[in-house]
């Protein structure tokens, strides 16, 4: 299984980071977890255009984690050899959200389908709402669905994705909680965004300093890791933005906590699960 860390970003604007977003790769299944800004230029730079993702997963409907949902949804109709559907998994609400993204496309639909004469059907999209608990078998992947804690975001939920013995799980934003323990429990990777807690307290902006109480800080997450035993911390979402040669510094925060693998870095950044 491998991981590509597609948008490393945040709500807060980034020059060099993408918004959030996370592939995970398996015996020729791509999985798309979340679809911030710029998630398309970056599945590009990874060599996997959108119509060859089976499946796109959300972890809860804030803004930051479905920016390009539109473009995603666009280019899988514009670039398919013919008629396909993107199916979507998402908590509860999730349909409402595809729909009016496209109700909000459909003159743009319109324009396509009255300029390409082989262009004769629209965008179709399979929206699955799911639950804690429920279970998929994607492609060549088995994925579980788990309750995590972003309130009063809610509902929100994480994935562990199952493949060949191994495991992945995609915690999304949270704070730490007994279902993210669960879905975490053994798992050879855990992928969870985390903030700067000791830097985001400091910043004299009330909006900014509201976000602690539900995201997970780089000391929860690895707390977290360290109680379900995974293999390997995969850090993402970086608050504040961060330049590369400052990760440094979150790794000395989680090594005190966590002995494990830990995993950090720019867009696009990959780790093969052992």
């Amino acid at each position: 299984m491998k991981i590509t860390l597609l948008g490393t970003g945040s709500p807060l604007p980034d020059p060099n980071r993408a918004g959030p977003s996370t592939l995970v790769q398996a015996e020729g299944t791509n999985l798309l977890f979340d679809c911030g800004r710029g998630v398309l230029m970056r599945l590009s730079a990874a060599m996997v255009p959108v119509t060859m993702v089976q499946a796109l997963f959300l972890t809860h409907l804030h803004s930051d984690h479905i920016t390009d949902l539109n473009d995603i949804i666009t280019t899988h109709w514009i670039m398919g050899a013919g008629p396909s559907t993107l199916t979507v998994y998402g908590p509860p609400t999730t349909k409402a959200v595809v729909q009016a993204t496209l109700a909000a496309l459909a003159h743009d639909v319109k324009y396509r389908m009255d300029h390409h004469g082989d262009l004769t059907y629209e965008p179709r999209v399979d929206v699955i709402e799911c639950e804690p608990g429920d279970r998929f078998v994607v492609g060549a992947c088995t994925v579980i669905v788990g309750r995590t804690d972003h309130r009063p975001v809610e509902p929100t939920v994480g994935y562990r994705i199952e493949q060949g013995g191994k495991s992945v799980v995609i915690a999304g934003d949270t704070i730490p909680c007994g279902g993210l323990d669960e879905l975490c429990a053994g798992a050879d990777a855990y992928v969870q965004t985390a903030i700067r807690a000791d830097i985001v307290s400091q910043i004299p902006n009330g909006r900014i300093q509201d976000i602690l109480d539900y995201h997970s800080s780089v000391e929860q997450a690895a707390d977290t890791a360290a109680r379900a035993n995974v293999g390997a911390l995969v850090l993402t979402h970086y608050v504040p933005p961060q330049p590369t040669a400052m990760l440094e510094q979150w790794r000395d925060l989680v090594s005190p906590i966590y002995s494990g693998t830990v995993v950090l870095g720019d867009d696009l950044t990959t780790y093969e699960v052992p």
